[in-house]
C-alpha cells in the first residue's frame, strides 16, 4: 500500500509502497478514503515536541475510511462501517480520567499517527473501540477536517463555558479556526475573528464572523480593548507571541482558552493582572470519543461549514510547505 512516512526528522516524508497492516486482537482495518492534514502531523514530522515519535512512522489522525477487515475479538464494528481515527487511538478505559469523561487525559492513551502509524496511507489499523462511526450524511472530505480540527474547537468552546452575548476572539483563522467560530457563534457568542491574512478574514466574515482584525495591520490588544476587552480568548495560532495578545485582550473575569501548540512556545503571564482581574488560564487537548460524534450531528444536521483544499497523497511534502506559509486557507485533504 502506499503510505506517506517519516523516516528522519525535519526532512521531507516519503510517499512509497510499504507492506499493508494486519489488524490485531481488537483492532480493525480500514481502507482510507480521506485523510486531513493537520499541523500536529508537521510538528511530529519535524519533532518539534519534547515527546518524539518513533521512526519510522505514519502521520496523521484525521482519517475517515470503511472498515475491510476485523481482529479476533471485535464485535463492535463490521465490515463496511465508515469511521473515524482520531488523535485518541487508544485509552485504558479504567483510570480515574477515562470513567471521568475525561478519557483524552489518560496516561496510557496512544495516539494515532504519533506513537502509532496513523492515517496517511491507503490503509491503517486502529482500535476497534476508539474509531468513531460516520453519518451517512457526512462526505468523507468534510469528516475528515472535524475529526481532529473540528472536535478540538468545539471541545475548546465547550470548556470556555462561552454563554449568550458574550465577546469571543478566535486567534488564528485557518483549519481550526473557521470551525472554532462557528462553534463560538452557535453558543450565541459574538465572535471577533483575529489573523494576519487579509484572505482568511474575509472567510471569517462568510462564515459569520461579527467583526475582524488584522493583527499585522493595527494593534489587536489595543483594537480589542477599545472595544471593553473579550469575555473569551481561544488562541489556536502557531505563533507564542499570538497566546500573549490573546491574554491581553481579556477583559476582567475572563477565560484564555489555549488550543494551538507552537514548538517550544512558551508564553509570559503577569501573576499580578491574572490575580486582580481574576483572570482564567484553561488548557483544552482535542475531545472524546462522544464530542465527536456531536461535532458529526451538528454538521450532518446542516450546523456547520467545512472548507478544505483536496490533494493526493502524493503531495504531501507541498501541502507542508504550503501550510507552513500559510497559502491554506482551512484544511487539506488527501483523497484517496
Amino acid at each position: 500500500m502506499k503510505a506517506a512516512v517519516v523516516t528522519d526528522f525535519g526532512e521531507p516524508l516519503h510517499v512509497r509502497e510499504i507492506p499493508r497492516p494486519e489488524p490485531g486482537p481488537g483492532q480493525v482495518l480500514v481502507r482510507m478514503e480521506a485523510s486531513g492534514l493537520c499541523h500536529t502531523d508537521i510538528h511530529a514530522a519535524r519533532g518539534d515536541w519534547p515527546v518524539k515519535p518513533s521512526l519510522p512512522f505514519t502521520p496523521g489522525h484525521e482519517g475517515i475510511g470503511t472498515v475491510v477487515e476485523l481482529g479476533s475479538g471485535v464485535t463492535t464494528r463490521r465490515p463496511g462501517d465508515r469511521v473515524a481515527i482520531a488523535w485518541l487511538g487508544h485509552a485504558c478505559g479504567h483510570c480515574d480520567y477515562c470513567v471521568s469523561g475525561w478519557e483524552t487525559l489518560c496516561l496510557q492513551q496512544r495516539n494515532s499517527g504519533y506513537s502509532v502509524d496513523g492515517a496517511l496511507a491507503e490503509y491503517a489499523v486502529a482500535d476497534a473501540d476508539y474509531v468513531v462511526p460516520v453519518p451517512d450524511a457526512l462526505s468523507s472530505l468534510d469528516a475528515a477536517p472535524l475529526t481532529c480540527a473540528g472536535v478540538t474547537t468545539y471541545k475548546a468552546v465547550k470548556v470556555a463555558d462561552i454563554r449568550p452575548a458574550e465577546r469571543v476572539a478566535v486567534f488564528g483563522i485557518g483549519g481550526l479556526g473557521h470551525l472554532a467560530l462557528q462553534y463560538a457563534r452557535l453558543r450565541g457568542a459574538l465572535v471577533t475573528a483575529v489573523d494576519v491574512v487579509d484572505e482568511k478574514l474575509e472567510l471569517a466574515r462568510d462564515l459569520g464572523a461579527d467583526d475582524v482584525v488584522n493583527a499585522a495591520a493595527t494593534d489587536a490588544v489595543e483594537a480589542l480593548q477599545a472595544q471593553g476587552g473579550v469575555d473569551v480568548a481561544i488562541a489556536l495560532a502557531a505563533a507564542p507571541e499570538s497566546f500573549e495578545q490573546a491574554f491581553r485582550s481579556l477583559r476582567r473575569g475572563g477565560r484564555l482558552v489555549c488550543v494551538g501548540l507552537p514548538a517550544g512556545g512558551t508564553m509570559e503571564i503577569p501573576i499580578f493582572d491574572t490575580v486582580l482581574k481574576g483572570i482564567s488560564i484553561i488548557g483544552s487537548i482535542v475531545g472524546t470519543r462522544q464530542d465527536l460524534a456531536e461535532v458529526f450531528a451538528l454538521h450532518a444536521a446542516g450546523r456547520t461549514s467545512v472548507l478544505s483544499e483536496h490533494r493526493k497523497l502524493d503531495d504531501v511534502n507541498d501541502c507542508i510547505a504550503e501550510v507552513l506559509a500559510g497559502h491554506v486557507p482551512a484544511r487539506v485533504v488527501f483523497e484517496f
